[in-house]
């Protein structure tokens, strides 16, 4: 997610960022649209100063290096906020800029630019996808029936944000019991957006093939023990162990698959997994204000608040693991 802005004289005088994958990144859509506007744009570039969240890139992919544009046309000064972990760039559109004469200034908003980046930055430093988990519980702390049975916590604004969620998140993973006993969709019918990657663990393969999930109507995965092969958009992947490094397997699985992130929604056991094995990055939990007599406890996690807030009838807690 990169957004670039042009200044001259301290007014913006164009501004760009980079809208699809394979497409114009946000340093050309910027100069361009200085190009487009102004007749003088070429002068007045050369006493211009670009910002950008992130390290120009150097090299050739799907469009040419933008550190080449910014040498192009002159801009005497750059200002990146992080500098890119990504092996072919990593410094090297800096040392570009640097050695045209290019006054480059890093680490402005640094943490803010990171954070925004997160997922990328997740999957190529960690190998692995940016793990967020996600549950509803009552106020004092019951995560689900403790009869098998399916109970909503968290209220309708509180759906609509989650189906919201999942369109911008690559993947969705629920465990056995969940897909089972509540058998979701998993999809955003409640948002607009594309649906994510639909992931469950079935270790022997017991769910049956009546539930949402195999009704082919968005790719899906079942992480299971038995067997490795594909049923039209349905992939079975049998992981080597099952008993041990259960999460890590999974993580590593998905980054193969270029899985940048995924929304782990149940249950109990699932998200626990994976927190005992200090996968996860973010938690987003919704604690309603209902008061249950019993119940399966809500999965427990140390980390930092950075936000809360009221969702309809619910308070939304956006934790990170520090």
């Amino acid at each position: 997610m990169v957004g670039a802005l042009i200044v001259y004289n301290d007014d913006i005088i164009g501004e760009g960022y980079h809208q699809k994958y394979g497409q114009a990144h946000a340093e050309v859509q910027a100069i361009n649209a200085v190009l487009s506007a102004r007749s003088d744009a070429e002068t007045i570039l050369k006493s211009s100063i670009i910002y950008v969240n992130l390290e120009p890139c150097a090299h050739f992919g799907k469009t040419p290096p933008c550190a080449d544009l910014i040498i192009r046309y002159s801009i005497p000064t750059v200002v990146i906020g992080s500098s890119d972990p990504f092996n072919q760039v990593n410094g090297k559109g800096i040392e570009k800029l640097k050695e045209a004469g290019i006054e480059v200034i890093l680490g402005i908003l640094e943490e803010e630019c990171n954070f925004l980046n997160r997922r990328f930055f997740t999957r190529v430093n960690k190998l692995r996808p940016y793990i967020i988990l996600k549950w509803a519980q009552t106020t004092n702390h019951f995560f689900a029936p403790d009869n098998s049975s399916q109970q909503w916590i968290s209220g309708p604004d509180a759906k609509t944000l989650t189906h919201r969620w999942r369109a911008e998140e690559d993947a969705i993973l629920v465990g056995k019991n969940t897909a089972y006993i509540d058998n979701p969709q998993l999809n955003v019918r409640e948002a607009e957006g594309r649906n994510p990657l639909r992931i469950v663990i079935d270790r022997n393969l017991e769910l049956p093939t009546f539930l949402y999930l195999f009704d082919y109507s968005q790719d899906t995965v079942v992480f299971n023990a038995r067997k490795t092969a594909i049923d039209r958009n349905i992939k079975y992947l049998a992981l080597e162990d099952f008993d041990n490094l259960l999460p890590q397997l999974i993580c590593y699985q998905l980054y193969l698959m270029d899985i940048q992130s995924v929304i782990i929604e149940g249950g109990a056991q699932t998200l626990d997994l994976f927190i005992k094995a200090g996968l996860w990055d973010e938690a987003r939990i919704f604690t309603s204000p209902d008061i249950w007599e019993n119940g399966i406890k809500s999965p427990e996690l140390n980390g930092k608040i950075i936000n809360e807030q009221k969702v309809g009838n619910d308070t939304l807690q956006i934790i990170l693991n520090t």
